[in-house]
C-alpha cells in the first residue's frame, strides 16, 4: 500500500458516496480518481485496468456533462431504466469487447491476469457509461463487477484497493435501494 493508492482510495469513496447522491461533484473526484489509479495499475501490470482508468478519464466528463447540461427544465438528466433489448445490447457490447482486449493482453504483453482484467474492464466500461445516463440497470453490474475485483485486487496485493472495492460493493447497493425510490421512476 502505497500514500498514493490510499489517497486514490479515499476519493473513490468520496466519488461513489457522491454518485448515490446523484450530486454532480461525484464527477471531478473520480476524475483525479482514476488518473492516480492509471498510474497504480501499470506499476502492478493489470494493463487492461490502467486502460480502463484512462477511459474513465472521459466517461467523468461525460458523466459530469450528462447530469449538469441543462434540458427545457434545467434540471439534469434523471434517473430511468433500460428496456430489456437495450441492457441485453449493453452486456453483450462488454462481452464481445472483454474477449477482444483479452486477446490483445493475452497475445501482446505481459499483463498478470489478461482474460480477467479485460472482462472486468469490458463490463465497468458498460456499467460506467450505464451511470453516465443515469439507467438503474448500472448498480446491479457495479455490484459483480466489484465483487470480482475485490478478489482480483487481493490475489495481486491490492489489500487498500480491494477493500476500497469492498466498500464499492456495499455502496452499490445502497446506490440501487435509492435510485430505486427516486420519484423519476414513478413519473
Amino acid at each position: 500500500m502505497s500514500g498514493l493508492e490510499l489517497f486514490a482510495a479515499a476519493l473513490g469513496v468520496i466519488a461513489v458516496w457522491l454518485t448515490v447522491k446523484q450530486n454532480p461533484w461525484c464527477w471531478p473526484i473520480g476524475l483525479v480518481m482514476v488518473l492516480l489509479y492509471s498510474w497504480i495499475f501499470f506499476e502492478v501490470k493489470l494493463y487492461s485496468d490502467m486502460l480502463l482508468q484512462v477511459i474513465y478519464a472521459g466517461l467523468q466528463l461525460y458523466g459530469w456533462w450528462q447530469w449538469t447540461r441543462a434540458g427545457e427544465a434545467q434540471d439534469g438528466r434523471q434517473v430511468t431504466q433500460l428496456d430489456g433489448r437495450s441492457m441485453w445490447t449493453g452486456l453483450a457490447v462488454g462481452a464481445l469487447g472483454s474477449l477482444l482486449l483479452g486477446a490483445a493482453m493475452a497475445h501482446w504483453t505481459d499483463a498478470a491476469q489478461p482474460w480477467l482484467d479485460a472482462a472486468l474492464t469490458g463490463f465497468s466500461l458498460v456499467a460506467q457509461g450505464w451511470m453516465a445516463q443515469k439507467r438503474l440497470q448500472c448498480w446491479p453490474l457495479w455490484i459483480a463487477v466489484d465483487v470480482i475485483f475485490v478478489g482480483l485486487f487481493i490475489y495481486k496485493g491490492l489489500y487498500l484497493t480491494a477493500a476500497l472495492y469492498g466498500l464499492f460493493t456495499l455502496i452499490a447497493v445502497q446506490g440501487w435501494r435509492e435510485w430505486r425510490a427516486d420519484p423519476a421512476l414513478r413519473a
